[in-house]
Parts: C-alpha cells; structure tokens; sequence
C-alpha cells in the first residue's frame, strides 16, 4: 500500500477503566490508529514525536499507521528466516510444484549462512530438513514439525541475522557461497537456479520496504566451477559391465526387464526416458 501524507492527530484520549489508560490516537489516509501507555507523559512524548515526523514532510504508512523512518527502522530488525519465511507465505499459492522445490531448496542452503557470527546448529542435517521440509514447505504448516525440527527451527530463529546486516558484502558472500556447497560439502551443480530464488526474495523485500535497493545488484562474486571431467576409475569396463548385467538378469521378477534397461543405457547410450519406451519390435 502507498504511503500517506493525510495525518491528522486527535487529542489524548483517558480510560480509566483500563491499565493503559492513555490513549494516543490518529489517522492515516482516514484510517484510525491507536497506541495506549500507562502514563499520561509517555502518551504526549508519543503524540509530539508522531506530529513532528508529520510536520516534517515524512509520509506515514496507512497499514501500521507509523512514519516512513519508523516503519523502516522496525523493519530492519526483522530477521532473514522471518523474511523468507514471509516470502513463502505469500508467493506460495501461485506458484507452481518446481518452483515451489527451487525456493525451499534455495532458502534452505542459503539460510543457514545468514546468522549470527561463531553461531552454529548441533545437527546442520536436521536444520535444512527441517527448513526444507517444513519452514519453507506451506502445506506442512497445517501440522506441528517434528520435536527434533522444532529445536532447530527455535536456534534459527534465535540467531538468524537482522535485514540491516544483509547489505554488508562479506555477509552476502558467505550466503552465496553457501548456495556452492551441499551439506556433506560437495559442490553443487545448480547455483545459478538457487541463486535466481534467492534474488526474487530479496526483490521481494525491496518492494515491501526492507531495503532500498537490492543489495545483491552491484556485488562482486563468482560462482565457483563445478568440474565436469569423469574419473575413470569410476567407470566399470566392458567386461565388468556384463557381469555386472548378468548378475541383473539372474534376478527373479523384474530382472529380465533391468537387464534390458541398463542394457540399453551402456550400449546405446540411451536416457532412461527413451530406454523405457524401447519395444521388442524398435530397431
């Protein structure tokens, strides 16, 4: 929602009847707002700080009904697991199953390396479980995670870094080095998808105030190559290859099928998509 210029303040309102009896009330492009103190001087301090913002030409925002500087301050102490969390939230119902996996996947990597410095979980595996399957998963939010996700879960909420950080370039480099690595510490092959979900977050966070300007344009970094080049002592020879598919064949049930399948994989050089559509009668 855009921000207003329509303030208009009303006079401290006294209610005796409750334990914040002081009331300081206003309105934002016609929308009221209200804060209540217990003290008559904290609702005055409260009232001239919002009139000064006002006089001062700051727009207020009509949702929260506090000014631009405020809300922007308020906002920079929200953490990054709240923020991706409420990116998944909103852009859940509209987008499709892969996307859905490339978020949760991206998130799940990235969020780890966004906390708090020496902080590190017990059990790294059960974190990005845990954030995979449940924090970044919406559907799973209609039950309660696991005893062992939710102690992850609660560390991460704990020591995940404030929005304000996210704009130091170190911070982003160790988030985008992260995106390189899996967990047992092999180099990944789809940083470029990871790292396109993770820019759409912070596109996001531009948009609802979080940031000025995306911090991740303008910064200095490089994926690292993932070498293509097949060891060969991992590939079996010929010979060990029909032993291997006659071992294949000998089992019972589907093992004349398998042996076929694979067959056709070593020497043809078929996909598996193709190998399985393969009849008696293809030449």
């Amino acid at each position: 929602m855009a921000m207003s210029y329509k303030v208009r303040f009303w006079e401290i309102r006294e209610r005796p009847d409750r334990r914040k009896g002081f009331e300081v009330r206003w309105t934002v492009g016609g929308r009221e707002k209200s804060e209540c103190y217990r003290a008559k001087g904290l609702a005055e301090s409260r009232r001239a700080k919002l009139i000064t913002a006002a006089r001062d030409g700051e727009p207020f925002d009509p949702q929260t009904g506090l000014p631009a500087a405020e809300l922007r301050d308020l906002k920079q102490r929200t953490t990054w697991y709240a923020l991706a969390s409420e990116y998944i939230e909103q852009r859940w119902d509209r987008t499709p199953g892969n996307t859905r996996r490339t978020l949760a996947d991206a998130l799940a990597t990235i969020t780890p390396a966004f906390v708090e410095p020496g902080a590190a979980p017990r059990g790294p595996r059960v974190l990005r479980r845990a954030l995979y399957s449940w924090a970044f998963n919406k559907k799973a939010w209609a039950t309660d995670p696991p005893e062992e996700w939710q102690v992850a879960l609660d560390w991460m909420q704990r020591h995940s870094l404030p929005v304000s950080e996210l704009e130091e370039p170190d911070v982003l480099r160790r988030g985008l080095d992260a995106l390189c690595r899996k967990v047992d510490g092999a180099a990944a092959k789809t940083v470029k998808r990871k790292k396109a979900a993770a820019n759409e977050v912070f596109g996001a966070a531009v948009e609802r105030g979080y940031f000025t300007q995306n911090p991740l344009n303008g910064l200095r970094w490089t994926a690292p190559e993932v070498a293509e080049e097949v060891d060969p002592d991992c590939v079996p020879s010929p010979a060990q290859v029909a032993r291997l598919l006659a071992a294949v064949r000998a089992l019972p049930g589907r093992g004349p099928h398998l042996y076929a399948f694979f067959g056709c994989m070593y020497y043809a050089g078929m996909r598996p998509a193709a190998a399985c559509h393969r009849t008696v009668g293809d030449s």
